[in-house]
């Protein structure tokens, strides 16, 4: 029978405590990362001290990419040039934010080479980009796979292995990619995170990490933002869209995501916005890589005020300063209303949830309410 620790944590208050440096700490305060959460709290002191096989059950949105990246960096030698650590993660968008977020940590400290690869991309870019000094890849699997068969990578040096929604990975697909990355690399800690446990990923678990694996799991009611106000409108379907419009246009130049369920609804929806002269666009699982790309960097750039989006194609979103998530079609399941409030409110900003319910729906509200703890307001 397999045996997973339980293991408390005193909650404590700062990222000095949990054991990170300074020169990190530096680079967390210019990113406007002060206080440790839940997940952070309960996986860096372990990650940092043991840094063996680790089992973390979070939902998007906790603070995963700090809670393993940080103790990662500290375990990177910045005088060995060669690949020490590989971060696997199911898309594109999510694999380049923790690129980047890794950089941002660095910022004051010696300096240590991440490189994202990815689908979508040419290869031979990412090959010549690979032969310069990289000591963290962060990879989709099926690129990594591309990139092991071409024999243009070397991960005899890698000493752990962060597997980033990994439920999502499978979900996605790439359970042979990713049995035959963790078969290809020797000697190694895995470093496991992913929002639920579905019997593929508890048999990678079993097959991969050790016995005694350390594990630690954030309870539902920590996993939303604090600093994100909730809030709903009693509205039936025939009305919804006159409704989101009058809130876009009280919300002025405030940029934001507005969620369907479906890609059909999604594109609908954009279309009607855009005629009623609201710069818009939508992303959603028809979309090709190329147009899913030129769609965010428009969004980015602040071209666009409103991103129409479906569950599964925002997963990676990383936009700064949007005020507001609405709910157009709210979500069956607290992961999807945690990830999608979750694109609003970052980096210590305050943020709007705003859910459209019919009466019917109203129940949904009081579900995520109390399975959450959280409060919503109703607005008229």
């Amino acid at each position: 029978m397999r045996k997973i620790i339980h293991k408390k944590i005193k909650t404590v208050a700062t990222f000095e405590e949990l054991g990170i440096s300074k020169d990190f700490i530096k680079g967390l305060t210019e990113y406007n990362i002060i206080e440790p959460t839940e997940i952070q709290e309960k996986a860096i002191p372990y990650l940092l001290k043991e840094g063996k096989d680790f089992i973390g059950q979070a939902q998007t949105g906790t603070g995963k990419t700090a809670a393993f990246g940080l103790p990662l960096l500290a375990h990177i030698n910045p005088k060995n040039k060669k690949v020490q650590a590989l971060i696997l993660s199911p898309t594109r968008e999510l694999g380049k934010q923790i690129a980047k977020h890794l950089f941002k940590y660095t910022k004051y400290t010696e300096q240590i080479f991440t490189e994202a690869v990815y689908g979508g991309e040419k290869i031979e870019l990412q090959i010549a980009r690979l032969r310069r000094p990289t000591q963290i890849i962060v990879a989709t699997p099926g690129r990594l796979i591309d990139l092991l068969d071409r024999k243009a990578v070397d991960l005899s040096n890698v000493k752990t292995i962060v597997l980033d929604e990994a439920d999502e990975m499978l979900s996605m697909g790439f359970k042979k990619e990713l049995k035959a990355i963790l078969n290809h690399v020797k000697n190694y800690n895995t470093w496991l995170f992913s929002a639920t446990m579905p019997d593929g990923i508890k048999q990678i678990i079993k097959q991969y990490l050790s016995d005694d694996a350390f594990f630690v799991k954030v309870s539902k009611r920590s996993v939303v933002n604090k600093n994100i106000y909730h809030k709903y409108m009693m509205c039936d379907k025939p009305e919804r869209f006159n409704a989101l419009f009058r809130f876009l246009k009280e919300q002025g130049e405030n940029r934001g995501v507005v969620f369907c369920k479906t890609k059909k609804d999604a594109q609908v929806l954009a279309k009607k916005l855009i005629s009623k002269n609201i710069a818009t666009d939508a992303i959603h699982g028809d979309l090709i890589q190329k147009d899913r790309d030129k769609v965010m960097r428009a969004f980015k750039n602040k071209k666009l005020q409103v991103l129409v989006a479906t569950d599964l194609a925002a997963r990676g979103i990383d936009v700064e300063n949007l005020a507001y998530v609405v709910h157009y079609q709210i979500p069956d399941q607290l992961d999807y209303y945690t990830h999608r409030s979750g694109r609003t409110a970052r980096a210590g900003k305050k943020g709007i949830s705003l859910c459209f319910v019919s009466s019917h729906e109203l129940k949904q509200i009081k579900y995520f309410e109390n399975k959450l703890n959280i409060t919503f307001e109703q607005v008229r």
